[in-house]
């Protein structure tokens, strides 16, 4: 007799991506980044890298590290206009990542 597997709610790239989102939020100053980024695109105020360095007070590499990690998950995209580079939360990414993690058990 054969028993038949439950088929599995979570896909494979569901995995990754909690895997790939956890890893950019494990950081609690990429929490405060990203939740800064939204703040502003809320009131519609252009944020670039150099804002983040007055808002938080870090070195531009350390907060140029830590905005490389959350574009690298797709939580952050990134429109050059000039010579600054503008940032936007990419709220599609984390709505995605917010069901994938409903979908754990």
């Amino acid at each position: 007799m054969r028993i038949r597997k439950e088929p599995d709610a979570m896909q494979e790239s569901d995995v990754l991506l909690i895997a790939e989102v956890s890893d950019a939020f494990a950081h609690p100053v990429r929490i405060r980044m990203f939740r800064y980024i939204m703040k502003c695109n809320r009131e519609r105020t252009p944020v670039c890298n150099k804002d983040l360095i007055e808002e938080f007070g870090y070195a531009q590499a350390t907060t140029s590290q830590h905005i490389r990690k959350l574009v690298d998950a797709g939580l952050l995209e990134q429109k050059k206009q000039d010579k600054f580079t503008y940032l936007f939360a990419n709220l599609g990414r984390v709505q995605m990542y917010v069901n994938a993690v409903r979908k754990f058990d």
